[in-house]
């Protein structure tokens, strides 16, 4: 199994059809067929279902689309690194981050360094501490910004405590009893049909905010981005517990942010593989990183 065939298997996943991923592949049907047939046997697996209109996924197959995906997708970000290491810094640096304004750490060191780099490209996608720390453990990311570090988190992981910590708060519209006090309490909570993050729901932070566990509670959503939780509060499905800085709540937004009291806060952390070899183009990012939380 090599890196050509599961490009191939990606192709024939995505479009359904062999005949559609042959011509789009430039190869031939039979030999495509006959690839995909190979595969299959290697694995011992069935990849796909035969059916009239076309093909579809196998449990096994689904499995690897996800790894083939991942695979295929290092071997490109390794292609780029082997293929910029000898010259001037450039190529590509890929993040993972959770939503928190401390966001703006890992922009203001991506525009330093793009200042004197210019053909530096930022790739920064969204998700909670667990997706991310996921893809930077399989090297699918160079960094990733999180709330925490895991409790084995300093033996794998280098990291770069970040000063400013994101404050805990509720997200409801402006019309709402709430929004007329200054801070929301516990008690407050309880009655009210809540939407929190899935990463929230299975942490003990719930509980200590509320002071209940979540069966105890009304959840009324999850959400994995706070932006979409916010379009859920403005429809009336409850009020949303996040951080302060993320959904903007001036001007005709309709919403208010109301922190919790007590104050409760997090704290944010940048962290890479402990023993991961660095690019020319991170380290250099990695120095901007430094010298902003230095100042």
């Amino acid at each position: 199994m090599d890196i050509r065939t599961l490009e191939y298997f990606l192709v024939i996943a995505r479009e359904e059809s062999i005949t559609a991923a042959a011509d789009i592949l430039h190869v031939s049907q039979p030999a495509l067929s006959r690839q995909l047939k190979e595969l299959e046997k290697e694995l011992e697996k069935k990849l796909f279902v035969r059916e009239s209109r076309g093909i579809s996924l196998t449990e096994d197959g689904l499995l690897l689309k996800k790894r083939a995906e991942e695979m295929v997708a290092l071997m490109e970000k390794t292609k780029k690194e082997l293929k910029n290491s000898d010259e001037t810094l450039a190529g590509d640096i890929y993040i993972g981050a959770g939503e928190a304004e401390s966001v703006h750490y890992l922009t203001e060191a991506a525009y330093r360094l793009k200042t004197t780099c210019p053909d530096i490209c930022f790739h920064i996608s969204s998700g909670n501490t667990e997706d991310v720390l996921d893809r930077l453990d399989k090297g699918l990311i160079d960094f990733a910004l999180i709330v925490s570090l895991p409790d084995t988190g300093d033996k794998k992981y280098n990291y770069i405590h970040l000063p400013k910590e994101e404050m805990w708060g509720v997200l409801l519209p402006e019309k709402h009893p709430l929004a007329e006090k200054k801070t929301i309490t516990a008690d407050d909570l309880i009655p009210e049909p809540l939407i929190i993050s899935n990463e929230l729901l299975h942490s003990d932070i719930l509980t200590e905010i509320t002071g209940r566990p979540h069966e105890h509670l009304h959840i009324s959503a999850t959400y994995s981005l706070l932006y979409n939780a916010s379009i859920m509060v403005k429809d009336g499905l409850g009020i949303a517990i996040g951080l302060d800085g993320i959904i903007n709540t001036r001007g005709d937004s309709r919403l208010v942010f109301r922190p919790l009291s007590p104050n409760r806060t997090i704290g944010m952390s940048i962290v890479w593989k402990k023993y991961q070899i660095l690019s020319k183009t991170s380290l250099a990012f990695l120095n901007e990183l430094h010298k902003i939380n230095s100042t």
